[in-house]
């Protein structure tokens, strides 16, 4: 086990974390500043997840190029330069262009990250690093925002941080071995339908993931708003949901290498579904507050596992392109999720994103329970 391969992998990986989280409210808040409407905010916010599909497709071949430490320096550093020119251009169709960018290169980092880390580990302690780096993430994504604070949003220190934390962390990777092997070929949308046909499990478990946080960031303060709460009470729920998830991955992980992997990722299935079921009827009592911790953490756990169970049957390029995958449907999950969520709070019920979160791990559940449902279909 190279430990400190391991460690700077993690590093960079972190490092895009938190540039993202500082300089991602910053392009929001300086649009409102600006005078731009909230259409224009979404769709600005919507460029990195087309991002992240375009990324998706590339990420192989770009490996097969230059070699996975080559290929995320270059990303790391093509990202830097994004951030950096979002404070010197202000031209709202730049800025367009720019988020886009950003979706691809750091796209391509975290697909190619995530492999890496995957092949490095040793398999009885598979469970805790991959929690430990999904955690790590997710803390690193908390702290940007509060890093912003500190900094400021008057001005463009946030960028410059920003950019200086992606200039500087590709140096980490520099003669670090023990990447996956992969061949220059591209991941497309085909590619992705045989993936799903061949791990619906995960597929499943990993586009609902990338919904879930979607909408946890985007729509939960104003459903929490809706159902009576002040400002401060509806953004402590999020936190506490996302604390959830950041922090309990890492006992979850734990667990994963001491017990079977597939029964702990029905049990988070069936928890999602049961605080999804339940937070709406105990919303204005105290029980709902470990509610919040519960749905942040079964669906961070199934992120978590379904990355583990990847790790644990693929390697090299099969690795690299079952993340790539995992991109694409993260991606689809961030587009599709909060449309839905947002549709059916407007149209059908006020607890729309609690009954679509149950609705999707009731799917899960049911294809858990489907005969070698967590073996690979033949091709």
């Amino acid at each position: 086990m190279r430990w400190g391969t391991y460690f700077a992998v993690l590093s960079a990986v972190l490092s895009v974390g938190l540039a993202l989280g500082v300089s991602m409210p910053l392009v929001s808040l300086r649009l409102e500043q600006q005078g731009y409407g909230g259409f224009a905010i979404g769709v600005m916010a919507a460029m990195p997840a087309l991002g992240v599909l375009l990324g998706a497709s590339l990420s192989s071949r770009l490996a097969g190029w230059l070699g996975v430490p080559a290929a995320m320096r270059v990303c790391l550093w093509g990202g830097a330069v994004s951030i950096g020119l979002l404070a010197v251009l202000h031209s709202y169709p730049l800025w367009l262009g720019l988020r886009l960018l950003i979706g691809m290169a750091l796209t391509v980092v975290f697909i190619l990250g995530e492999s890496w880390i995957n092949q490095l580990v040793v398999e009885q302690w598979r469970g805790r690093l991959v929690a430990l780096y999904g955690s790590s993430y997710a803390l690193s994504q908390l702290a940007g925002p509060l890093l912003l604070g500190v900094l400021g949003t008057d001005d463009d220190f946030g960028f410059w941080a920003a950019t200086g934390l992606l200039l500087i962390a590709p140096l980490v990777l520099i003669g670090r071995g023990g990447a996956p092997r992969t061949e220059a070929c591209s991941v497309s949308l085909m590619d992705l339908v045989g993936f799903c046909r061949r791990l619906p499990v995960i597929a499943w478990a990993i586009a609902l993931f990338a919904a879930f946080e979607a909408m946890i960031l985007t729509l939960l303060p104003v459903y929490c708003l809706q159902q009576g709460f002040t400002a401060e009470v509806a953004l402590f729920m999020v936190s506490t949901v996302v604390v959830g998830d950041a922090v309990l991955q890492l006992p979850i992980g734990a667990l994963a290498d001491r017990v079977s992997r597939r029964l702990l990722f029905t049990a988070c299935a069936l928890s999602l579904l049961v605080s999804s079921l339940a937070i709406p009827f105990l919303l204005h009592t105290p029980l709902v507050w470990p509610l919040w911790v519960l749905f942040g953490a079964s669906a961070g756990g199934l992120f978590t596992l379904s990355l583990v169970l990847i790790g644990e049957r693929y390697r090299d390029d099969a690795l690299v392109r079952a993340n790539a995958h995992v991109a694409q449907l993260w991606g689809i999950g961030c587009l599709l999720g909060p449309l839905l969520a947002g549709a059916g709070s407007q149209w059908v019920s006020g607890h729309a994103l609690l009954w679509l979160m149950a609705a999707g791990a009731a799917g899960l559940v049911w294809l858990t329970q489907r005969r070698g449902a967590f073996e690979p279909a033949p091709a």
